[in-house]
């Protein structure tokens, strides 16, 4: 008993020294994983944008060809949208899918404003059930952003606070970027039927 107290008492600081060492790895291990595990909840999430995008993309070439058949002379604005789905498709990070969205907000955008002066389209119960459908789709469109971007400002904190910011270095591990809309796609586009 007295040889084991011995012992203790000899080696204690390098007991206490690898007992430290074993909590600071325990606690980068931990840092990691929670790193690894807020940036796979940022990618289902972004997954979930996305899936409303598809739902999206597949509504408007109907309410593309709606309004084809009664604004034949509005083909800049059909060219527009298809030329940003192609975008769209094209694009491979989030980054570049995100801002390819924004093209098709624009341009779809510009599309709703023209489809407003044409009476006989309003009247048409197929164009009116699927704005109906894209409203709901923008409106989950929104919400998924809003978490996506929830998602990101979360693990970007983490990512900057000391001393998980450390440990964030060590194993490269960068910022998330927030799915903003540009500013050029906040401005409400005007169109004049006088030319």
């Amino acid at each position: 008993m007295q040889e084991e107290k011995n012992f203790f008492e000899r080696n204690m600081k390098w007991i206490i020294v690898v007992g430290v060492i074993v909590l600071l790895a325990l606690w980068f291990v931990s840092k990691y994983n929670s790193f690894v595990t807020q940036g796979e909840e940022i990618t289902a999430q972004w997954a979930q944008v996305e899936n409303q995008y598809q739902r999206r993309f597949d509504l408007i070439p109907n309410v593309v060809n709606t309004v084809k058949g009664v604004a034949k002379q509005e083909q800049e604005v059909f060219g527009a949208i298809a030329e940003a789905r192609t975008r769209y498709s094209g694009a491979t990070t989030p980054n570049e899918k995100a801002q390819a969205a924004t093209q098709v907000e624009s341009a779809f955008g510009r599309l709703l404003v023209i489809a407003e002066a044409y009476p006989v389209l309003q009247s048409s119960q197929a164009y009116r059930d699927l704005i109906v459908s894209l409203e709901g789709t923008e409106n989950r469109i929104t919400v998924e952003r809003q978490k996506y971007n929830e998602l990101v400002r979360v693990f970007d904190t983490n990512i900057k606070k000391f001393p998980t910011s450390l440990v964030a270095s060590i194993f490269g591990v960068t910022e998330r970027a927030y799915f903003d809309v540009p500013k050029d796609n906040q401005i409400v586009p005007k169109v004049d039927f006088q030319n």
